[in-house]
């Protein structure tokens, strides 16, 4: 793979809300994982193509931790605030929930997974944009 084809997926990558990229072309294979907002996309090339490792310009300060509580995830999937489209979201940021509650919709695999709060307060924060792809472990909500 040339490296301007390499480029072009580094770019896209950085890009997009997606985390990760694999690509198998011929005997080569590339893969580009996205760790995090601080730090940049990085290439991996095996059989025959030189390994490429791209340097963040300027790593941003990293945003300070959150105070109290945090519900995270507990599966990879794409994060939905609401039940279905169009409905009202499930919490709102200075909402008190209870231990039980739901808080938001994992979709992993075509399957939606209601997450719920594993303490009673009240929402701090809401971490992540409906429709965003969650990790694993992501921090997702702070109850405070």
């Amino acid at each position: 793979m040339d490296l301007r084809k390499l480029k072009t997926l580094i770019d896209l990558v950085s890009e997009s809300g997606i985390a990760e990229l694999e690509i198998t072309e011929g005997e080569g294979k590339v893969r580009i994982v996205k760790f995090s907002q601080a730090v940049q996309p990085v290439a991996y090339a095996t059989g025959g193509a030189p390994a490429v490792a791209v340097a963040p310009d300027a790593a941003p300060a990293a945003p300070a931790a959150p105070v109290g509580h945090a519900v995270k995830a507990p599966m990879v999937g794409t994060f939905y605030r609401a039940p279905n489209p169009g409905a009202s979201p499930f919490v709102e940021v200075g909402q008190s929930v209870k231990e039980g509650e739901p808080l938001c919709i994992i979709e992993a695999m075509k399957l939606l997974n209601e997450i719920e709060a594993d303490k009673s307060g009240v929402i701090k924060e809401i971490l992540v944009e409906n429709g965003e792809p969650v990790e694993y472990g992501q921090p997702l909500f702070v109850i405070g």
